[in-house]
């Protein structure tokens, strides 16, 4: 699989997982001069901003650990320029970060889901 591969593995994997939770998908791979969006979604009236990270393993490292403060600034920017733009900015909202983790390496259908409300 290509990291591309992975990456659309683990977001759908993460959608997934928030819908069985109740969330409603807004928009996937939202993309802005500024950045890229994962998921957006719905809880109630909270908008939820999630960036996914999909890793073979956390033995080196959390996945929620490669979401850097320039991540989080980018992911905060696509963020405002999709609240103007659905002129939804009067709402709550929230950065989520959900690590998708394969549990056997071969991204299939063994993997665990870890949602880390509100991450930053």
């Amino acid at each position: 699989m290509t990291s591309r591969e992975i990456g659309t593995w683990g977001e759908d994997r993460a959608a997934e997982y928030l819908t069985g939770k109740g969330y409603r998908i807004l928009r996937r791979n939202f993309s802005s001069r500024t950045g890229e969006i994962d998921i957006i979604c719905k809880s109630g009236n909270m908008t939820v901003f999630v960036e996914v990270k999909t890793r073979r393993s956390s033995t080196y490292a959390d996945p929620r650990d490669f979401v850097t403060y320039s991540k989080q600034k980018k992911l905060r920017s696509a963020a405002k320029w999709w609240l103007s733009m659905t002129k939804t900015y009067d709402y709550p909202a929230r950065f989520d970060v959900i690590e998708v983790i394969s549990s056997d390496g071969l991204y299939g259908d063994k993997f665990t889901v870890n949602h880390i409300e509100n991450a930053f």
